[in-house]
């Protein structure tokens, strides 16, 4: 059975990993996070996230992309924000994945946000690793409305196809609604152009949002669903993402909360990150986004091992993780709330793959 009931009591006590970077809110920084990692070339991991502006904490607040850099394999951070990309919508630019393509560019995704019905995923890429940017090109040509995709969600298949996962959850004119129109769009020219996959049959009474893919080692794509209810729901598809099979509930107990899932190249298992707990309650703030707890699959999804809290506060709020291999070590990113502070800030933990296995 995919996704086998974790629960709370088969987890290890210990922590894994350390801080490397932590990025607070601030008086005039009310936000961090949502961000991904890439290796340049010569080494170097370049970070980019979200930050916004202002006091107010809401995913329409002003923000743009900036960016720190590691010399030393993700140990240590550069000290000052370079921007990236500068407020380009009317609200904000948001929500971060970073990829190589197979022509070796990087390219930058992001959401372009202008109104609650107008947001649409964009992407820039780089020859230079990541010197210059070229312009911005949409990636959604055939359909308009308010569209999600998560930060660290863009995939590169096996065969060079590049897929990415969206959530639509209205169009033009129409009133915002939780539940979401699931799809891919997915491109077989290194980005240039872009075409529509099929909507994700979902059943009507659960609130499907922010979907995520992963490539299994027989070539299926399996999307893990957000939604309502305290469990994740997935999905599959067997032609790269044009055609999905019915959404069905697993057994993952989850809030209203993403869950992240990647291939560890150097073991070729699964990592899952996820908020491990079977609250049902809707909305941002008000679903229990503790505690953040990883998982390691060796049979591609269908038992999970080695289960650890990486936050185990149970007051904390953790959510939206980048998941980035570093040969010996991952690097996470998460958003992170902290009791004291006003706003949301952001970290990023540094964990020895060895240690994941213990």
């Amino acid at each position: 059975m995919l996704f086998p009931q974790l629960l709370s009591g088969q987890q290890s006590e210990g922590l894994v990993g350390e801080i490397v970077l932590d990025l607070p809110p601030g008086p005039e920084n009310s936000r961090n996070g949502e961000g991904d990692f890439i290796t340049l070339n010569d080494g170097r991991i370049l970070f980019i996230y979200t930050r916004f502006g202002g006091t107010e904490v809401s995913d329409h607040a002003p923000a743009t992309l900036v960016s720190r850099i590691s010399e030393d394999e993700g140990r240590t951070w550069s000290q000052e924000d370079k921007l990236e990309v500068d407020q380009e919508g009317e609200m904000n630019v948001m929500s971060v994945s970073l990829v190589r393509f197979p022509n070796d560019q990087i390219a930058l995704f992001y959401m372009r946000k202008n109104a609650l019905d107008d947001a649409l995923l964009y992407v820039r890429t780089s020859s230079d690793e990541a010197d210059t940017w070229t312009e911005p090109r949409l990636c959604i040509n055939d359909l308009q409305g308010y569209f999600v995709t998560n930060n660290d969600r863009v995939v590169v298949l096996s065969s060079g196809r590049i897929v990415l996962p969206v959530s639509r959850h209205n169009e033009p004119g129409a009133t915002y609604h939780n539940k979401g129109e699931m799809r891919c769009y997915y491109s077989d020219d290194q980005g240039q152009s872009w075409m529509t996959g099929n909507a994700v049959p979902t059943p009507d009474s659960v609130i499907t949002q922010e979907p995520g893919v992963v490539e299994l080692k027989d070539g299926t794509l399996l999307m893990v669903i957000r939604a309502s209810g305290g469990f994740q729901f997935r999905s599959y598809s067997c032609d790269g993402g044009v055609n999905w099979s019915y959404a069905h509930v697993t057994s993952l107990m989850s809030p209203v909360s993403p869950t992240s899932l990647e291939r560890i190249p150097s073991t070729g298992h699964l990592l899952m990150i996820w908020n491990n707990n079977g609250d049902s309650g809707p909305g941002y703030f008000k679903a229990k986004r503790t505690p953040l707890t990883m998982a390691i699959s060796e049979d591609d999804g269908h038992s999970w091992k080695y289960i650890k809290n990486i936050e185990p506060d149970p007051d904390g709020f953790y959510c939206y993780t980048a998941i980035h291999d570093v040969g010996t070590h991952i690097l996470l990113s998460y958003v992170s709330k902290k009791i004291e502070a006003d706003g949301l800030g952001a970290l990023i933990r540094r964990v020895r793959i060895e240690d994941i296995y213990r």
